[in-house]
């Protein structure tokens, strides 16, 4: 369950010096908290050896130095870029004073309990904050899903199956990637492959997709875009990875054209499990209800100043479709949710008025940023584009209504699981925080409903060639005042090796 803050924390964090409340360089705006919500960083296949890799081609794959799913040492390095500029950033804008560590509780960092997002954590706060005790929090059990951060279904209803089921079937009809398969299977040399053997007719175009929408379990699909997202997702890794061009797909996609062309079919894969309204409705309300926790149910003088979360693209995917995100284009990336991407929900008091703005902006590292393994910097930033809310109308600098914001997290959770444990609208105040109800993260396990598990665990942060071997240590979150969801999940994606993340 999500714990407030204590009565003795929140008096700390109010007591917090001015110079933490952002001034903006245009004078009139205040940035007084921000909240990321993170991909993880460069990982292995979640597919390895007898997979649907292996099965899917006659040519050999080459081999990663970790284990399928797990953050490679070239991914730390790319957080620790990310996380340094991320420093810069939030320094620029007086979130964080120059040259020193900041308050332990006016900085928070939680991540899914997954080695590639816990690693990812650690990795960010060596690069952010080096050589400052920041905690990394996430729940006990390492390998099996947060409730926060699995998205799994939760609605059992017979409605909900059916609208799901037709939304998510008209979404497939609007992909065209018939040329796509074609073009893939040509790649891998599908028709000689082990999945073709025995077979008079075997292509990726002419097989049908059987979609799945079980309770306690992500939605999922069997059939060539499953097949596709899997091998399309492994040569843009070994791409990010920096492998030799002619191990890229064994040299067979060599122009812009055949990466767009492609990576469409991944792209279609996460539009079609997760952002279709009904689904992403449904399995974002738990990290809607987390986020609006943060943001809206603490008051922003209690809150962290800076919150960074690190999750999955199919959190990212369906929580901007929970929220009516418009339809938005990531300049320089075939993907649209990056690795290593971040979603940055900003703050800002606009003092002239008197009033709190939002502006949601995503960054991330081009794809050639993430081939280079770019040196980022105030100077040589990652990319940077502003989002829109369809239910919180923008002015032409970025900014909407934070009331506006709050009713927007408000709609995203009606008639979900989540609905019944929603905090009133205007924030608690500080001073009555201790005794406000606590807030469930989640409905619970998909095996074993609501059951309680000891704290998350707060782990150091790791050197570079220690995150990889992430776990959790003595401290825990709760003794900061911090506490994610302590519910264990031993269902739905397991050990989270589903082909969307």
């Amino acid at each position: 369950m999500i714990k407030k803050l204590s009565l003795c924390t929140l008096a700390v964090l109010a007591a917090l010096p001015v110079s933490l409340n952002a001034l903006a360089a245009d004078g009139g705006m205040q940035l007084e908290q921000v909240l990321i919500l993170s991909r993880h960083n460069l990982r292995a296949p979640l597919a390895n050896g007898g997979s649907i890799l292996e099965q899917s081609s006659d040519k050999k794959w080459p081999q990663w130095q970790v284990p399928g799913g797990e953050l490679t040492t070239r991914g730390g390095v790319l957080e620790i870029y990310m996380g340094k500029y991320t420093h810069d950033w939030l320094q620029q804008q007086g979130v964080i004073s120059k040259n020193q560590c900041p308050d332990p509780n006016s900085v928070f960092v939680y991540a899914n309990s997954l080695q590639r997002t816990v690693a990812t954590a650690q990795y960010f706060v060596t690069g952010a904050f080096p050589g400052c005790d920041i905690a990394v929090t996430h729940q006990d059990d390492m390998g099996t899903m947060d409730p926060v951060f699995n998205p799994i279904i939760n609605s059992d209803s017979a409605e909900f199956k059916k609208t799901a089921a037709e939304q998510m079937a008209q979404e497939e009809k609007q992909q065209s990637l018939q040329a796509a398969y074609k073009q893939l299977a040509d790649v891998v040399g599908y028709a000689n492959s082990p999945q073709c053997k025995g077979k008079d007719k075997c292509s990726l175009t002419g097989a049908d997709n059987k979609f799945s929408l079980v309770k306690g379990k992500e939605p999922s699909v069997e059939g060539p875009l499953k097949t596709g997202n899997a091998l399309v997702d492994a040569f843009t890794l070994q791409y990010y990875q920096g492998f030799p061009a002619d191990q890229v797909a064994w040299g067979k996609i060599t122009t812009p054209e055949q990466w767009k062309a492609l990576s469409a079919i991944k792209n279609a894969y996460q539009d079609v499990l997760f952002t279709t309204p009904a689904v992403a409705h449904d399995v974002a309300a738990p990290l809607v209800d987390y986020i609006r926790s943060q943001l809206i149910d603490q008051d922003k003088s209690a809150a962290p100043a800076f919150t960074f979360m690190v999750g999955h693209d199919s959190n990212i995917a369906s929580l901007l479709a929970a929220l009516k995100v418009k339809p938005y284009q990531l300049p320089g990336q075939y993907e649209q949710t990056p690795i290593g991407g971040q979603l940055m929900f900003e703050r800002w008091h606009d003092k002239q008025n008197n009033k709190d703005l939002l502006k949601i902006e995503y960054v991330y590292q081009s794809t050639e940023q993430l081939r280079n393994a770019d040196i980022l910097s105030l100077a040589h930033p990652p990319e940077r584009v502003t989002l829109q809310l369809t239910g919180c109308p923008t002015d032409s600098n970025g900014y909407c209504s934070w009331s506006d914001f709050t009713n927007v997290l408000n709609d995203a959770l009606q008639g979900t699981v989540m609905q019944p444990h929603m905090a009133p609208t205007e924030p608690v105040a500080a001073v009555n925080s201790s005794t406000a109800a606590a807030t469930p993260a989640t409905s619970g396990s998909a095996t074993d409903g609501n059951s309680a598990s000891p704290a998350p665990k707060a782990s150091s942060p790791a050197a570079p060639d220690a995150a990889a071997g992430a776990r959790s240590a003595d401290k825990s979150a709760a003794e900061n005042g911090h506490s994610p969801s302590a519910d264990k999940n031993g269902g739905g994606a397991g050990a989270g090796h589903s082909a969307s993340r």
